[in-house]
């Protein structure tokens, strides 16, 4: 299998959040976006950061993290356009370890235990924590042609519906793969 790259999904406007979240500090004082990158990158050191054209300091941060960027230019018409644009930059992938900048508390275990399930050879994957669906999800390039057609706001959900019998779960003691802030009062919660 060809090597799998992350991608993480940073494009987002945080209409909910009240002000850019990505930037928005944790506890031990890091973005929290530059936290679910190093995250990413410890299970999976060929990463990327999708973003938004206007985002040219948040590009800057996450080049200190490792991470290359994507500009995705129709970012503001939802997730699967910027997923769609993550994977057209990485096309030759064996598969694609996607994240989100919201969920900081994913443990890198988790993401290794998604990854080791892809080279294992499941061609769908996620983390499960008590029973609940997490983050990040993993693709292999058999689903290529599905996630270059993306559009809209839905991200992977519909691949992940449609083939449901590949899905492998991946079951893990961190509730970080359900946590995804959406309020600042969600900050600092593990």
């Amino acid at each position: 299998m060809k090597g799998i790259v992350g991608i993480l999904l940073a494009a987002g406007r945080s209409r909910r959040f009240g002000s850019d979240k990505r930037l928005q500090p944790l506890a031990d004082g890091r973005p929290m976006v530059l936290t679910a990158a190093r995250n990413l990158v410890a299970a999976c050191p060929r990463s990327l950061v999708v973003i938004r054209p206007d985002d040219t300091a948040l590009a800057g941060l996450l080049a200190e993290a490792g991470m290359a960027t994507v500009v995705c230019q129709a970012a503001e018409q939802g997730m699967g356009h910027s997923l769609a644009a993550g994977v057209a930059a990485s096309a030759e992938a064996g598969g694609w370890l996607v994240a989100l900048a919201d969920m900081p508390y994913i443990r890198p275990t988790s993401y290794r235990a998604v990854r080791d399930a892809m080279k294992g050879g499941a061609t769908l994957a996620r983390p499960f924590h008590d029973g609940l669906p997490g983050h990040p999800v993993g693709f292999s390039a058999e689903h290529l042609d599905a996630l270059l057609a993306l559009t809209g706001d839905q991200g992977g959900k519909a691949i992940l519906d449609a083939h449901r019998a590949a899905l492998v779960n991946c079951p893990v003691l961190d509730p970080g793969v359900l946590k995804d802030v959406d309020l600042p009062v969600q900050v600092g919660l593990p």
